[in-house]
């Protein structure tokens, strides 16, 4: 199934349904929930996940697990992507949160075969064999932490979701402070009390989270000047610590 609206096939009695869509540059799929949850897999580009609580980041050739009923939007940067809509009841295991995960080879060549099935594919032929391996390969995928957590309140959310936009190493607790018309160490304390981290170390890991898309379009040296990073060797430095595996990884080719 290529190019179909879930609304139109959600109904249809099977666990898993493939449905692979190719979005225009910078499409937002505004705030949205459906009731199956999602393995949003993306072949090509980035995709930027939010829900109330987060931003997940997906680079290209990762997926994010998306639970069921759970309000959330979607920025599409140059994006193809090869999605899973699944019963909850076929996947009882299923995170309560977004999940970004790496995708072995494996999962990824099943992916791009199952996009391709009838709506009403065979479940007991190869197309359901199929279908069952999906899901036996998405347990065995390891978490990648490319996620920042949001504040509750409406305040300190707005804030934050505005630098993620746009990241500015100037900013300090100060400027927030002044901004909520607050104390800096009313802010700092309530900051915490929200996220279990002070602004300062959030601001950190959202400009690192940043980074990902830009990575895409512009050099690690490009990445690191933009962010405030005394040298390319610094941000590589940090990121990896962040992350786990070099930001030379998601560099384009």
């Amino acid at each position: 199934m290529r190019n179909v609206q879930l609304a139109d096939v959600d109904q249809v009695a099977r666990d898993v349904l493939p449905i692979g869509t190719d979005y225009p540059p910078g499409q937002v799929l505004d705030w949205h929930r459906h009731r199956r949850a999602q393995f949003l897999y993306g072949a090509t580009g980035v995709m930027i996940v939010e829900t109330d609580d987060g931003t997940w980041t997906v680079p290209t050739d990762r997926a994010v697990l998306i639970p069921g009923d759970m309000r959330h939007r979607v920025r599409m940067l140059n994006v193809s992507t090869r999605s899973l809509y699944i019963e909850p009841d076929a996947v009882p295991w299923w995170p309560h949160v977004c999940t970004v995960v790496d995708v072995t080879p494996l999962l990824r060549e099943l992916l791009l075969v199952a996009v391709d099935f009838e709506t009403e594919y065979d479940l007991a032929g190869r197309e359901g064999a199929i279908a069952a391996l999906l899901l036996h390969e998405i347990t065995r995928l390891s978490p990648v932490p490319l996620h920042v957590g949001l504040p509750s309140s409406p305040d300190l959310r707005d804030l934050c979701r505005e630098y993620l936009a746009d990241p500015d190493v100037q900013i300090t607790n100060e400027d927030w402070a002044r901004r909520l018309v607050t104390s800096e160490r009313a802010f700092t304390r309530r900051f915490r009390r929200e996220t279990g981290i002070s602004p300062a170390a959030w601001r950190t890991r959202a400009r690192l989270v940043a980074s990902v898309p830009l990575l895409r379009t512009s050099t690690i040296t490009q990445v690191a000047s933009r962010l405030g990073y005394s040298s390319p060797a610094s941000f590589t430095a940090a990121f990896s610590r962040t992350f786990g595996f070099p930001p030379s990884a998601l560099a384009a080719k």
